[in-house]
Formats: C-alpha cells, structure tokens, sequence
C-alpha cells in the first residue's frame, strides 16, 4: 500500500499495464498483462520494487544519452561537425569559449561575463574546478571530454533524483515516473546543458509543497530559478490555487521562500561585481529571437519575403504581453471551473505558456514540461505522440544550424521552409497537451489521476480543502444583497402605508398616530 504525498488515505498503486490502453498492448506483446489476482502495492515485490526498477531504467538511459554525444567524444567538438553529428553541447563549447579551461570561472573571476543566471555559473565553475583538479596540466582537447564526462556523470545523479521527487509525487500512480525515467527527450537534450538541474529543483519544490512545507518548497523554487527562470513560475499556480481556496498562507509562505533563496544566492554576486551580474538581463533583453522559437520563423520568413521584420524590443514587449494574457486565461479558467485544478495541471499550462510566448526556445527546454506531464496528463499515448515531435524537431535544429551558423555542406543542410515546419510541429505538439489538460479541468471526470475519489496528490496544503468558484461566490454575494435589498423595501413601504392610514396595531391609535420607523437591523 502507498499513501500519496497530498491523501489521506492509503491506495492501492496503479498499473499502467491495466489502465493505459497503450501500455496493455505493448506489454501484450512482451510477455502477457499483469495478472488479475495481484496486488500491487499490497503484494511485497521482493528486490524489484518500483524505485530500483526506475533508478536501474534512468541509468540505462543515462548511458545512451552518453552515446549520442559519443561521435563528438570520440572525434571532438568542432564546427559544423558537432551540428551534423547531432552530438552539441553548451557544455563544452562554454568550457572553451569561456575561458573555462584556462581558469576564468563566472561569477568568481572579477570581470567574466557569463550570460546564464548566478547558480548555473557557479556549477559551471565548480565542475570546471574538478576536471582541473582531476586533469592537471592535460591538453585542452583532454580537459574538455573530461569536463563533458564530469557533467554527465553529474546529470545522472540529478536524474535519477527527479525521477524519485516525481514517484514521490505520484501519489497511488508511481510508475508514471517512468515517464521521466526513460523519456528519449532527455536521451537527447538532457546533455545539452545544464537545465536538468533546474527541473530537479522545481520538482523538488513541488513535493515539498505536496508535503506542507510551502516555505521549502519556495526555498528551492528559488534556487531553481537562480539556474533557470522558469521554477519561480511555479508560484503562479500557487497563487491561483490560494485564491480559489481562499488558503493564502501556503502562497505566502512559498513567496517568502522563494524571494529568500534568490536574493541569497544573488545579492552577493550583484554587490561584489554589478556587470557580471546584469550581463545575464542584458544579454537577454537585446539578443534576437533565438533558433526555434515561433518569433525566429517569422522573423526568417518575412526577411526572405522582403517584409518588415520585427526588433528585438518589439519582440521583448509581444512575447511579455502574450504570456501575460495567457496567464490571465490560465486564471479565469481556474477560478471559475466547476472543480479546482490540480497544481501540477496549472504549472503545466503556465510553464508551457512561457515557452510558448518566449522570444528564446532551445531544445533541453522540453525539458522542463516533462515532470509536469508525468503528472499532469499520465497518457502515454499522449507522452509518446509529443516526444516524437520534439525529436524530430531536435534533429531539425543541428541540421538547420549546421547551415546557418557553420556554413557545412549544403547538400548536409536543412531549409528554412522545413524548418519552420518542425518548429511549427513543436509548438502544436505543445499546445495539443496543454489542450488535453484545459479538457481534464473542465471534465474532471476525464483526469486518469482523480480516480478513487483522489483530488490533487501534488496539492498539499490545498489537497481536500474548501473548494469554491471565485466568480459564482462573488456573484451569490451580490444576489443575496440585491434580494436583501429587495425584501427590505417593501416591508418599509408597508409601514409607512400602515402610519398614514392609521391602520391599529401599528401606532397604537386612529388617524394621527406616530409614523412607523424604519425596520430594526440590530443583529
């Protein structure tokens, strides 16, 4: 038996072999469903149970992530090979371009400009530290596999973390965690940079939120953000969520976490070395769309067209303006659905609206969604049909960038037009899941979590609390105040009719007896 980290109430675990129509037909064909006389989470499972079962799993795709880099391992990275390769990695392109290997390290040698947040340098100058500890006096070309093999090494550790914080979160669900455990989107991007780091904290934070500790879980929200912007949106959910709940402490708490750990780990850098600091906001706020992004395409296309295209500011101002708008959709729908969402359902969409809307989209940035829809839409179905796309969009980019940045072989090289198309794939792909999610919030019914008169596994403090639709209460509040008002007026006309006409019983007496006050509202 297992207890989820948001019920109260023990269940028994989910198979996805019985309850996936996909899953049934594969295992079918490997060696029979599972029998209908077990009972898993009740029947000891001896050594192989759920979390070894997903640790070996993400060791295993750990190894192949190593593998499709290993081209560039074996043959190193230069340009435009490590595009047509497919085997690129920020790590090792930073390592040298950065100055990395020759001891500058972000964020602690005065002066190095380093354009990612505060943390993710300081991880970058720490591993950079190890291999330069470990590899001595070695060549360049040396340093940099051994510095791409520290990371990885690294990468799986945190792995293998995010999968047990998602079983954890899974509540009576734990092998949809297998979702993150062998996803093929990790295989490929997860080595591109270091991004997994913040999904580790962000998916951290939400068990600790699924637990109660809302200030923990804003703690490492924060410090998700000090690697990757994007955890400290996860208090957007929270927010909506207290709001719905009319629970505003656990947003608090969260908020308060979460400024804390930033200003902590950034105030320091900020007050030693103000433009190494704000490089990383400069660097952002001018740069051009970046390759993938919805921005990038139109701004290729209408350059090839000879139409105007669009500056980097006027891109900053749409891409804010529709992420705001799509938040106060994400809102509306959440305050006035029939039952409140789950927490991993709005971080789903509101994380999936900034990628969406972001001038910048890079592929380990699926990265992030992966959690949210182990938890927030378990279907494999649905898992599998939006990593194919990201795949293809994947091999896409290398073949597009071998082009455009390197000048490779043009028969090696992908065009703008089928370009666009896999970016176009990729954003529909996304908005599909973000789709089926707005579906299960309006029909809680279809959601494969809320089975067993479960509500929010990941919900914590709002988990099973006071549910309430903000516009129907305000709009009850009126209606009751209107038929107060209503009621009381005619009472009052009757009375002062009862005064002049001098019915008895009123004033006590005929024809001039005292006017009848007005109606005694005490209590």
């Amino acid at each position: 038996m297992v207890i989820g980290p948001g019920s109260r109430w023990p269940h028994r675990i989910d198979v996805p072999s019985r309850s996936d129509p996909v899953l049934r037909h594969l295992v079918e064909g490997v060696g029979g469903p599972l029998g209908h006389h077990s009972a898993p989470g009740s029947t000891p499972p001896d050594w192989f149970t759920v979390e070894r079962v997903l640790i070996v799993v993400t060791v295993c795709a750990a190894v192949l992530a190593v593998v499709v880099k290993n081209p560039c391992r074996v043959a190193g990275w230069s340009s435009p090979d490590y595009f047509y390769r497919a085997c690129y990695s920020d790590w090792t392109e930073l390592f040298r371009s950065r100055g990395l290997g020759e001891g500058t390290l972000p964020f602690i040698t005065e002066g190095a400009l380093f354009e990612y947040p505060v943390l993710l340098g300081l991880l970058a100058s720490a591993t950079a530290v190890l291999v330069d500890v470990m590899a001595g006096g070695a060549p360049l070309e040396e340093k940099t596999l051994l510095y791409f093999d520290v990371n990885a090494v690294l990468l799986t550790a945190v792995w293998i973390l995010t999968v047990l914080a998602t079983l954890r979160l899974s509540g009576r669900r734990p092998w949809d965690a297998m979702i993150v455990a062998s996803a093929p989107v990790i295989i490929v991007s997860g080595t591109i940079n270091w991004d997994l780091w913040a999904v580790l904290l962000a998916t951290s934070g939400m068990l600790a939120f699924a637990r109660r500790h809302p200030v923990l879980a804003g703690v490492l929200w924060g410090l998700g953000a000090a690697v990757k912007l994007y955890p400290v949106l996860l208090l957007g959910a929270v927010l909506v969520l207290a709001v719905r709940s009319g629970r505003y402490r656990p947003f608090l708490g969260a908020l308060a976490g979460t400024t804390a750990a930033w200003l902590a780990v950034n105030v320091p850098f900020l007050l030693r070395d103000p433009e190494a600091w704000t490089y990383f906001l400069t660097f952002s706020e001018t740069r051009d769309a970046g390759f993938s992004s919805g921005w990038y395409v139109y701004n290729a296309l209408a350059r090839q067209a000879g139409a105007p295209i669009l500056s980097s500011g006027t891109v900053n101002v749409a891409a804010a303006v529709l992420f705001a708008l799509s938040c106060a959709g994400i809102a509306v729908l959440a305050l006035r659905s029939h039952r409140r969402p789950r927490l991993a359902q709005l971080a789903l969409l509101i994380v999936g609206a900034f990628i969406l809307c972001n001038k910048v989209y890079s592929p380990q940035y699926a990265l992030w969604l992966i959690p949210l829809i182990a938890l927030a839409v378990p279907r494999w179905r649905v898992v599998l049909g939006w990593q194919l796309v990201e795949l293809l969009h994947w091999g896409a980019v290398w073949l597009y960038l071998g082009g455009q940045v390197s000048g490779g072989p043009p028969e090696h090289n992908l065009g703008l037009g089928t370009y666009s198309w896999a970016v176009l794939a990729h954003i529909l792909a996304t908005a599909w899941v973000m789709l089926l999610v707005v579906r299960d919030i309006l029909e809680p019914g279809q959601d494969p979590v809320r089975q067993d008169s479960l509500d929010d596994p990941q919900g914590g403090p709002f988990d099973r609390s006071p549910d309430r639709r903000v516009g129907r209460t305000l709009l009850r509040a009126r209606s009751r105040r209107r038929r107060g008002a209503v009621s009381a007026e005619p009472a009052a006309a009757e009375l002062d009719v009862s005064g002049v006409s001098g019915v008895s019983g009123v004033s006590g007496g005929s024809g001039g007896g005292r006017r009848a006050g007005p109606p005694d509202r005490k209590g």
